[in-house]
């Protein structure tokens, strides 16, 4: 895994299996939205109909690929999870749902704190 945003940042040999593979999926991720870009930006350029039609269908592919390894993720990453159906999935403006959940979160941080501190 060569470059910058592929290579490892810390000594391989300090990094966990699970890390690593993390680290593999998040690349990946990397490479499947920037195909999509690739693709959607040749859509737009393409003259050619069927042309155009090939090229969504390889874009809808990258797609799927993204959503996949995105899976991958949520179900090996707990915070990535809880993040996901925080954030994911809801229907109004977007920057509000975020300051809702986080002020759900900072009280049920406060709560938890104030559990553990009267134990």
């Amino acid at each position: 895994m060569a470059g910058a945003s592929q290579g490892f940042h810390e000594r391989e040999d300090a990094l966990s299996a699970r890390t690593k593979d993390l680290h593999r999926a998040l690349v990946s991720l990397q490479e499947e939205l920037e195909a999509i870009d690739w693709y959607q930006q040749r859509v737009d350029a393409a003259s050619d109909p069927e042309l155009k039609r090939v090229l969504q269908h390889n874009r809808d592919e990258e797609v799927e690929h993204a959503m996949m390894i995105l899976e991958w993720i949520r179900r090996h990453d707990v915070v990535f999870a809880r993040m996901l159906r925080m954030h994911t999935g809801h229907a109004g403006p977007i920057a509000r749902e975020e300051e809702a959940g986080e002020a759900a979160g900072a009280a049920d941080a406060g709560g938890r704190a104030g559990r553990e501190g009267g134990r």
